[in-house]
Order: C-alpha cells, then sequence, then structure tokens
C-alpha cells in the first residue's frame, strides 16, 4: 500500500501525534509511507496533483522518535511524486491552526484531497464530507438528544440571554478553533469579567455558546469512532479520560489536561451510536468524540489525536485497527471498482 499522510507542516510534527503512530505501524507492515505538507501540493498541466514528500529510508524503527527522526532528517527521501499514484491520502492536519497565519492552507487537503479522489485515490476522511464539519457547526446537525443547547452568534446580548435561559451558566468557544483555545465558562453571578471573555471569543468569529454541564468538572472522555461504529479492537473500546487541570474549565491536553481510563458507559455507547448513521453518510472514516455522560461536546474529524494515550491506557495498540482496515478498502476498492469514495472510507 503507497500511504500518503497530510500534516501541517512536516518539520512541526513530533513522536507523541498520532499521524506519527499511525506512519510507524504503516511503515513497519512494509507499506510505503509518504509525509505531504500543507505547503507540497501542486496540479500540473497534466491534471495530476503532484506533492513534494518525504519519508523515511527503508530501514527497522523501534519507536515513533526514531521514525519521525528519520522523515525529518537530511538523510529522508525527498520526492516530488504523483498524489494520484497513492493508494491512500489520509488527511491529518488541523485546519483550525492556519486561522491566523495561514489561512490559505486550511482547506488546502481537502481541495488538493478532492481533486486526488477524483482520480482513483482513497481519501479519508472523505473531503465532501469534511467540508460539512469544517467548524463546530457541524455537532448541530447530530439530534438533540444527545448534545448540550447551544446558540451561535456574534450578538453579546443573545449570549447574556442564553446564559440566562440555562443556569445562569454558559461555556463560551469560537466556532473555528481547537486546543482549549479562547475557550471561557461564562457566569452571570460573576459579572466583572463577562464583557472581556465575549470579546476575546468574538475576535475569532462566531461564538458558539453551550450549556454548561456540571459533570466537566470530573473530567470528558475522547471515544474514537471508525467507519462510522464505536472503535474497539481485542476486545477494547477506544477511548480516553481527559481530566482538567485544577480549576481550569478546558480538559485539553494541550493546556495541562491529564490522560485516565476511560470508564465507557452504557449511556455513552447508547450516545455515540446515534451519530454512527451520520458519519458513515459523510464518509467520516476516524472520528473522535468528546463526551461528557450521555452528551457530545465536540465532533473532531480533522486529525483527532489521543490515540496513542488511550492505546497505553488499554494496553492495546488501536493505532493497528485504523491501518487493518486502511489495508481492507484498499482490498476492496480492487474488488468493487464502482465503490464511490465516500462509501469505501467507511466501507
Amino acid at each position: 500500500m503507497k500511504l500518503g499522510i497530510v500534516v501541517n507542516d512536516i518539520m512541526n510534527e513530533v513522536a507523541g501525534y498520532t499521524s506519527t503512530s499511525l506512519g510507524l505501524e504503516a511503515h513497519r507492515r512494509g507499506h510505503e509511507v509518504s509525509y505531504i505538507g500543507l505547503q507540497d501540493f501542486s496540479l500540473g498541466t497534466d491534471e495530476q496533483v503532484h506533492a513534494i514528500a518525504r519519508r523515511a529510508l527503508p530501514k527497522r524503527y523501534r519507536t515513533n522518535s526514531t521514525f519521525m527522526a528519520a522523515v525529518q532528517s537530511d538523510e529522508a527521501i525527498v520526492e516530488r511524486l504523483a498524489v494520484d499514484q497513492l493508494d491512500v491520502l489520509f488527511l491529518r492536519n488541523d485546519p483550525s491552526i492556519e486561522f491566523f497565519n495561514r489561512p490559505w492552507a486550511r482547506l488546502a487537503a481537502v481541495n488538493f484531497g478532492r481533486l486526488a479522489m477524483r482520480h482513483g485515490v482513497i481519501v479519508v476522511n472523505d473531503p465532501d464530507g469534511l467540508t460539512h464539519a469544517i467548524n463546530k457547526l457541524y455537532l448541530q446537525v447530530f439530534p438533540t438528544s444527545v448534545r448540550p443547547a447551544a446558540v451561535v452568534t456574534r450578538g453579546r446580548e443573545e449570549i447574556l440571554e442564553f446564559a440566562a435561559d440555562h443556569g445562569g451558566r454558559a461555556v463560551l468557544k469560537p466556532l473555528q478553533g481547537s486546543g482549549g483555545r479562547n475557550v471561557f465558562l461564562l457566569r452571570l453571578d460573576e459579572p466583572e469579567n463577562i464583557n472581556q471573555m465575549i470579546q476575546a471569543v468574538l475576535q475569532d468569529g462566531y461564538v458558539m455558546a453551550q450549556e454548561y454541564l456540571p459533570a466537566i468538572t470530573e473530567g470528558d472522555t475522547r471515544l474514537f469512532m471508525l467507519n462510522g461504529e464505536i472503535m474497539e479492537h481485542e476486545g477494547a473500546i477506544a477511548a480516553l479520560r481527559r481530566v482538567r487541570a485544577g480549576g481550569d474549565l478546558r480538559t485539553n491536553l494541550s493546556v495541562g489536561g491529564t490522560r485516565t481510563a476511560a470508564d465507557v458507559t452504557e449511556e455513552m455507547i447508547a450516545c455515540a451510536r446515534q451519530f454512527g448513521p451520520r458519519l458513515k453518510s459523510d464518509g467520516m472514516f476516524f472520528v473522535g468524540l468528546d463526551m461528557v455522560g450521555d452528551k457530545v461536546l465536540e465532533v473532531n474529524v480533522f486529525s483527532p489525536g489521543a490515540l496513542i494515550g488511550a492505546s497505553r491506557l488499554a494496553g492495546v495498540n488501536f493505532v493497528e485497527a485504523v491501518i487493518d482496515s486502511l489495508e481492507r478498502k484498499v482490498a476492496h476498492k480492487q474488488r468493487y471498482a464502482s465503490l464511490t469514495n465516500m462509501e469505501l472510507a467507511t466501507f
């Protein structure tokens, strides 16, 4: 299998990223793994998508660190490849990172991925599906019973009215963003910083004001979905619990949250299963659901991380399940030439 993994910037990748583990697992199996940055694509006069890609020398690498160091080293294989000749293009970039400094890069993977898809490359997650999920509004297409109440607005009074209708509290977050940046708990009984909070989030565009779930004080659960189903491997569910640091509202690992083993309850399973049909119809191959109780706070369809942590806590290598599935997709495509990319993405 020829696998291309798209990341924001190859030289900024680190050993602890899920994308590194995915690449190493595929490399260990003898697949050709090429990393592509968002600035590396081009469309030639031959109507083919090309990219400047980097891959590790065909050696055995024992750890993520040695593998990624090989990809980034001066000894790496650097080549201009025809993306259309890949078997799979795995879009593992985060568009929100590019929001301020490189806005031109936000949709590069989706746009070039769509072109590659039309030339027969299996592209996951499906580029057309990803255009529906480019920001947090995607959560709002799912049933109201499995998500917190929310409004999306740029109106200060509407935000305050929503908080008043929901116990005097609301979680404010930018519609575009990740990693817990500019996420605040607004409390009407603490009016001192309300204007500053609202203004800080408004700087990023539209604001999502979300119902505050008190159970978040005990952390949230990142539950992984694969092919529209709850991800399981060797009898274990791919999930981990994220616990906030001190009094911080956010549980994101990037702001000091910690990982513990997840207790995946029956209510969580029932909730996650309601997301499956829509994820499948949108070609969402690999997804992370951030859950509190029987509610999903966010749907992560662009480069969901923390799979390494889930593997360590469960004692199961969940990365194997992802590569297993990609291998099956390549085989399915050879057998069933009429399958669309969206069908293959969750087949």
